[in-house]
Order: structure tokens, then C-alpha cells, then sequence
């Protein structure tokens, strides 16, 4: 998918006003997905994601061990909104990632994400 197709399902997934507030929704899932995998994968995620969007996913994946509530805590104080918005905003993320990466890939991101993360890939219609 190309950044603007990517950016234009984000808002239409969460609701949102408009591109602007969609693209940093996309930013700062990536980010802080991104911190949550280990050395390697961050690089695998961004080569199949257009470059002004990989640009958001750490160089260096830390791999940290956290939640998918800590995931959405943390989307949350980032775009500085409440829980439930942004859970709705990273779960369009998740929707898209979903859609725009090939199964290998997210098979890889999935496997090293606890179970509780299927919430964030969850989606609940087609995203197109």
C-alpha cells in the first residue's frame, strides 16, 4: 500500500477528521509497536511499509515486554487523547498493518507479540 492509501484507510477506520490526525495516528502506533520488537523485525516491518511512514519505527528495536493496554497507554499519552480513543485509533493502525503487509511478515510481528495483541489486529470489517 502507498502512504496515502495507508493514511486515508487510518481515518476512515477510526473515524478521524481528517489526513493530518490519521498520519499521526499511523506514526505513533508504529513507534510504539515498533519498540515492543526485537532487533531485526522493526527492519522486516519497515521494508514493506512505504518510507515516510517506516521512518516512524525505531532503528533499533528494543524489543521492551509490555501489554497491548500498555500499547494503547502509550498511543494515548503520545497523541495525547483518552484510552478508548486510542485504542480506536491503533486497532485502524493494526486493521491496515493487517491488510498491507504479506503473511509471512505479519506472522513474524505476530509471533513475537503476546496473545493479547490479536485485540490490536482485530478488525471489524475490510479495510480497504
Amino acid at each position: 500500500m502507498k502512504e496515502h492509501e495507508i493514511v486515508s484507510a487510518v481515518q476512515r477506520g477510526a473515524g478521524l477528521a481528517d489526513p493530518a490526525s490519521a498520519e499521526k495516528a499511523v506514526r505513533v502506533t508504529l513507534g510504539v509497536l515498533g519498540s515492543r520488537l526485537k532487533a531485526g523485525e522493526g527492519a522486516d516491518l519497515a521494508a514493506q511499509l512505504p518510507p515516510a511512514l517506516a521512518e516512524a519505527l525505531p532503528q533499533e528495536a528494543p524489543g521492551e515486554r509490555f501489554g497491548v493496554q500498555e500499547l494503547y497507554r502509550r498511543v494515548a499519552e503520545a497523541e495525547g487523547c483518552d484510552g478508548h480513543t486510542a485504542r480506536q485509533h491503533a486497532r485502524a493502525v493494526g486493521a491496515v498493518l493487517k491488510a498491507a503487509l504479506s503473511p509471512g511478515e505479519l506472522d513474524d510481528v505476530l509471533s513475537q507479540l503476546p496473545e493479547d495483541y490479536q485485540d490490536l489486529f482485530a478488525t471489524s470489517g475490510p479495510v480497504h
